[in-house]
């Protein structure tokens, strides 16, 4: 018997197949009939999908990558200059790109290297600055406050 490592531990599996099907309870088929249109539909969309399939496995793997680096990158400038940030969420996106970037310094070439490192200087220095903003705001709020406090005692 075969036995697979998952993080809750080994899981044991069964290599050898039942020998007659699971019987499907009474009513339970396939699923719905398509109509002829809901058919075609379904062709057209397995074909898109098969060509962008093929056109995935066509592009080099470090330009796939570091577009989905930017991606990462692009969510937490998102987040970052948000009128209302939510800092958590774009360290979250800020470490993500991170880890994707110093994961695979000196693997994707040394123009996405270069590019990729760049943006995550500049996307960390981003974070700093609008914390250290975010902060000052608050601290000139909280004094605001005191002085209105202190101003109608």
């Amino acid at each position: 018997m075969s036995s697979l490592w998952t993080p809750g531990g080994e899981r044991p599996i069964n290599t050898n197949p039942p020998a007659e099907p699971a019987q499907q309870p009474a009513g339970a088929g396939p699923g719905p009939e398509l109509s002829p249109d809901q058919e075609e539909q379904a062709r057209q969309m397995a074909h898109e999908m098969a060509e962008a399939r093929a056109q995935l496995l066509e592009a080099p793997v470090a330009a796939v990558i570091a577009n989905h680096a930017f991606g990462m990158y692009e969510l937490a400038a998102i987040h970052i200059t948000s009128d209302d940030p939510d800092m958590s969420e774009a360290r979250l996106a800020v470490d993500a790109f991170g880890v994707v970037v110093e994961g695979l310094a000196g693997r994707l070439g040394e123009e996405i290297d270069t590019t990729l490192s760049e943006a995550l200087q500049n996307i960390r220095m981003a974070f700093v600055q609008r914390t250290s903003d975010l902060k000052a705001q608050s601290s000139d709020q909280q004094a605001q406050s005191s002085d209105q406090g202190e101003a109608s005692s």
